[in-house]
């Protein structure tokens, strides 16, 4: 697999500005076992060393990993497909392109150096996710953000998804492909409808 980290800006991994390239969800009690989880799976898939931390947010799992995390999120699923018990304490996965800090400026700032991924003509729409976040609502954050794309949005089936993860004083911004998001819970309904 080939290797994107995630990037911070105004900051780094060592200043304090997250530099996780994953996110991970887990049960609130469970982060234990989800941790075990995270790394025999990466390891699995090639990654030697991949280092996993505790978040701000209870339930929310950094990962920092060698590995392009998009490439993670396809070799999850496609395993999670083949047997669905490889994945137990763990039920979401989200690739994060960029770190800031939470303020609008900021996040304006990585939404415009990320803007270009989402195609001239193409779909989009944006998830907003708050975690021990209370500066605006995520009404405010989605109209403040929204204006800087000017693309069709479609909520039902883009073909991109801004994604904003705020933990406290760090977001996490990616662009996304539906299918570049790993959910237990969804692909184990649709395994299920087939």
């Amino acid at each position: 697999m080939d290797t994107i980290p995630a990037r911070a800006v105004r900051g780094g991994g060592s200043n304090g500005r997250y530099d996780f390239n994953l996110l991970v969800s887990c049960g609130w009690g469970e982060y234990a076992e989800a941790k075990r989880e995270i790394v025999r799976l990466l390891v699995d898939l090639g990654d030697k060393q991949p280092e996993v931390r505790k978040t701000l947010a209870r339930g929310i799992t950094g990962v920092r990993t060698s590995l392009n995390p998009r490439s993670v999120v396809m070799a999850l699923r496609a395993n999670f497909q083949k047997d669905s018990s490889v994945i137990q304490h763990t039920s979401k996965w989200i690739p994060i392109d960029l770190w800031t800090d939470s303020d609008t400026e900021s996040i304006k700032e990585c939404v415009t150096k990320l803007r270009g991924m989402i195609r001239t003509g193409g779909t989009w729409r944006m998830t907003v996710e708050t975690r021990r976040y209370t500066a605006l609502h995520k009404v405010d954050i989605i109209r403040e953000i929204a204006e800087l794309i000017d693309e069709k949005v479609d909520l039902e089936n883009p073909d991109k998804i801004l994604h904003i993860e705020l933990i406290g004083n760090h977001a996490g911004i990616s662009v996304l492909k539906p299918h570049e998001i790993f959910s237990a819970n969804k692909t184990q309904s649709l395994m299920t409808r087939t």
